[in-house]
């Protein structure tokens, strides 16, 4: 009698157990689909907010080359490659996020700026820097055009500042709206006493000098340059093997690491790094003052100093650079060559973000897209001009082809693959890090030796 009572309880524990993952099922499944429902739709719902910022910075454009089609006309050209930007695109509707809307808040500041609405453009910003803190990559800019722009009324003939012009209304009008909306945002985790626990997240130092994969950035060469290093410094016995440290850097992990050869680098000294590199940027937005387009100048040197030698720089963060970079654009045709310079190797170095084989053909169909329509469009809007790439940007932006090749189709069948996994990787940080530090230089020149506002006049 005991067997069959054995039996029939352990039939009845697993017919429980049977209904429970059945219930667990029912309710997990409908659950997911609608959290994946809110999410996606939510994005696109978002996107609303970008989409009218794009519409208020087209206004902003000066439409002296339009051409008689519609297509040729630079407000037409920049909506499309705004709202159709490769690299907002799949971080935010493949590989999901909500960049889209951050950037919509921008992009609407920077309008402002331009029409001249300050306050409105200053509101807009203290906003999108408590939705993201990222942000304060460009805060140094906005900070010296309302002070330079707003606060101080009037300049001298020559665009020298009238330092009787200082207005202390308008810094105390400034002050107050950023209070505000600080005290909204961070109030609650003060009266919590939550604010140090708010800020230890908010600038994670102990995650290491890089993310897991490197972002293209002055970091990727440092650490190339230490892995080729000590490479050599073992095939010349330079170097005690059991005194070097395992690949940490190429691990995939988020940690510290130390280098091999080169000094290890410290938050401090990348902090240092991006105030040295942001400094002439700001100085010429103070001294040289340019207007609203200084303004853009100066905001997007800003954010790609601290892409290039920030801490833990996420690779998505390129976009800081590029969208803004939009703007400029369709204005000159010596900002077009560096839009496509940083556009083709930033949205390229997105590449690693979507990794699977579903998505190979959809990412390199979009790029593709992207890219001819912007070499394509503004070639034509600055066709009287000079070419808009030398022979060595030419060569270096075709060895990204060679490059892709090499890493998604080669790469994955050679013996190579269970032994140094990293490889692509590496090449793609580097390769790409080459290509964003030379456009980097280049506009820096441009902004270092272009005159100011009232020295054009009067040329």
């Amino acid at each position: 009698m005991a067997a069959p009572r054995i039996a029939t309880g352990a039939g009845n524990w697993f017919s429980a157990l049977a209904l429970g993952v059945t219930l667990l099922k029912c309710l997990l499944i409908p659950t997911y689909s609608r959290t994946l429902l809110f999410q996606r739709f939510s994005v696109i719902f978002t996107d609303i907010l970008f989409v009218y910022a794009v519409h208020e910075c087209c206004k902003c454009i000066d439409g002296k080359k339009a051409g008689k089609e519609l297509t040729e006309k630079p407000k037409f050209i920049l909506s499309v490659l705004l709202l159709w930007n490769f690299g907002l695109l799949i971080v935010d509707h493949i590989h999901f996020q909500y960049n889209g809307f951050l950037f919509g808040l921008m992009l609407l500041s920077i309008a402002r700026l331009f029409q001249k609405r300050h306050m409105e453009g200053a509101f807009l910003f203290a906003v999108l820097l408590h939705f993201k803190h990222i942000y304060l990559y460009v805060a140094p800019a906005y900070g010296v055009y309302l002070l330079r722009s707003y606060c101080f009324t009037a300049n001298k003939p020559d665009g020298s500042i009238r330092w009787n012009s200082f207005s202390f209304v308008r810094v105390i009008s400034l002050g107050l709206v950023v209070f505000l909306v600080s005290a909204l945002s961070l109030g609650p985790f003060l009266a919590l006493n939550q604010l140090p626990q708010v800020f230890s997240r908010l600038f994670p130092f102990k995650r290491g000098l890089c993310h897991a994969y490197w972002a293209p950035n002055f970091w990727a060469l440092y650490n190339a340059l230490d892995k080729v290093l000590s490479v050599i410094g073992l095939k010349l016995k330079l170097l005690d093997p059991n005194k070097i440290p395992k690949a940490s850097m190429t691990s995939g992990l988020v940690q510290q690491f130390q280098h091999t050869v080169l000094p290890s680098v410290t938050p401090l000294a990348t902090l240092i790094c991006t105030l040295i590199a942001i400094l002439p940027s700001v100085f010429c937005l103070w001294f040289k003052p340019q207007g609203p387009r200084g303004f853009l100048r100066c905001l997007i040197l800003c954010a790609l100093s601290s892409f290039m030698f920030g801490w833990h720089v996420h690779e998505k963060a390129i976009l800081l650079a590029i969208l803004p970079m939009s703007l400029l654009s369709v204005g000159k045709a010596g900002d077009a060559s560096v839009f496509l310079i940083l556009a083709t190797t930033g949205h390229y170095s997105l590449f690693p973000l979507l990794f699977t084989a579903p998505e190979l053909p959809i990412k390199i169909l979009l790029m593709l897209l992207f890219t001819i329509y912007s070499i394509s469009s503004l070639k034509t809007l600055f066709r009287k001009e000079k070419h808009l790439f030398n022979w060595m940007e030419t060569f270096y932006l075709l060895g990204l082809g060679p490059l892709e090749v090499c890493c998604e189709f080669v790469f994955p069948f050679t013996s190579w693959k269970l032994k140094y996994p990293f490889i692509p990787l590496l090449l793609t940080s580097v390769y790409c890090a080459v290509g964003i530090t030379y456009a980097w230089f280049k506009l820096y020149v441009s902004v270092l030796t272009h005159p100011p506002v009232g020295k054009t006049k009067k040329q």
